[in-house]
């Protein structure tokens, strides 16, 4: 049966191709002479030429998504392997001055993150305080302190806090992305900052997933050795 449609709009036509599913094998010379134009070589096609197309270029986009997820993943298991020779390191300390400087060695050498600073503060553990001659238990001020204690995740992008900015000496002007780490056990120890010349290396929308992963090693590894340390409680801040 010939069907003679009388439509005034193309929402219209579509909405009747929908209720009448049957149309085209009640009509498959109309389904024959269709043409519609190509993509992409500006020419006329037939239907199913058409959906053929259509066809390839869906498998084309769920090759590329498949091979984005391939991607994020293997980039996962190389920060994942990383993240774990790191804990392994960090367990093996057995001191506060030697985890300090196996830190900056694993974040330079295995991370690429040559810009380190790190500032601890007084912690709950019982203890006097000592003068350890280390940059990492120099006097924060409180406005630092309280930055740290409010953060719920590490923050990253391009601006920092000029008192931060200044731990990185004569290096900071060179300095465009930074991640600052809130670290934090039983109470606020303070703050792990990484920073690159790259301003793409730590920006604002990426995950913060594995920098979380990291401020919790580095606190439990601060927080035990400083428990095996009689006395190596870090000064607390008078500024």
């Amino acid at each position: 049966m010939k069907c003679t449609l009388l439509m005034t709009t193309p929402e219209e036509v579509a909405q009747y191709l929908q209720d009448h599913p049957q149309f085209f094998e009640e009509n498959s010379d109309l389904v024959e002479s269709l043409r519609f134009p190509h993509p992409y070589q500006g020419r006329a096609i037939s239907i199913n030429e058409r959906q053929v197309e259509m066809l390839r270029e869906k498998n084309r986009l769920l090759q590329r998504r498949l091979q984005e997820l391939v991607d994020v993943g293997e980039r996962n298991d190389v920060i994942g392997n990383k993240i774990h020779r790191l804990t392994v390191a960090l367990l093996g300390f057995d001191s506060l001055t030697e985890m300090l400087h196996g830190l900056q060695y694993h974040l330079c050498e295995d991370f690429s993150i040559p810009y380190v600073a790190l500032r601890l503060w007084q912690t709950d553990e019982p203890g006097g305080q000592v003068d350890l001659p280390s940059p990492e238990f120099d006097q924060t001020s409180n406005n630092i302190r309280i930055l740290a204690q409010e953060m719920l995740h590490p923050y990253c992008g391009p601006e920092v806090d000029d008192e931060i900015r200044q731990w990185f000496e004569v290096d900071a002007e060179y300095l465009q992305s930074f991640a600052v780490i809130p670290l934090k056990q039983q109470s606020n120890l303070g703050l792990l900052v990484i920073a690159s010349p790259e301003v793409e290396r730590f920006f604002p929308d990426m995950g913060t997933l594995y920098l979380e992963r990291l401020g919790d090693m580095v606190s439990s590894s601060i927080t035990r050795l400083m428990q095996q340390t009689p006395g190596a409680t870090p000064r607390e801040s008078t500024s």
